[in-house]
């Protein structure tokens, strides 16, 4: 019913940049949250950043001052901006919205996406 393809992920040296990408598709009547969350190996999945409909960020205290996520609503997009990468920023990085619709009887419903590998090297 509802899609979430991640885009931009790669392989970096330390101190680059990489931009992912989400869009959302399918069956959606309404998007309230969506953010970016990352596994390492060995690691559990961890939020880095999230948007609210309205704009409102939180980003984790790791990434600060070096990661800016953003939103178009009118494109069920969300990107990430990740500056300054270093080696510990290395994980797949899962893309999350919590969609309502006609199926959910417009409940929210929490959709992932396939995960994109970053990978920063020393």
């Amino acid at each position: 019913q509802v899609q979430l393809v991640e885009s931009g992920g790669g392989l970096v040296q330390a101190g680059g940049s990489l931009r992912l990408s989400c869009v959302a598709s399918g069956m959606i009547f309404d998007i309230k949250d969506m953010g970016w969350y990352r596994q390492a190996p060995g690691k559990q999945r961890e939020l880095v950043a999230a948007v609210t409909r309205g704009g409102d960020l939180n980003y984790s205290d790791s990434v600060k001052g070096r990661f800016t996520i953003s939103r178009d609503n009118l494109k069920n997009t969300i990107y990430l901006q990740m500056n300054s990468l270093r080696p510990e920023d290395t994980a797949v990085y899962y893309c999350h919205a919590q969609v309502s619709n006609y199926y959910s009887d417009y409940a929210y419903i929490e959709y992932w996406g396939q995960g994109t590998q970053v990978s920063v090297s020393s």
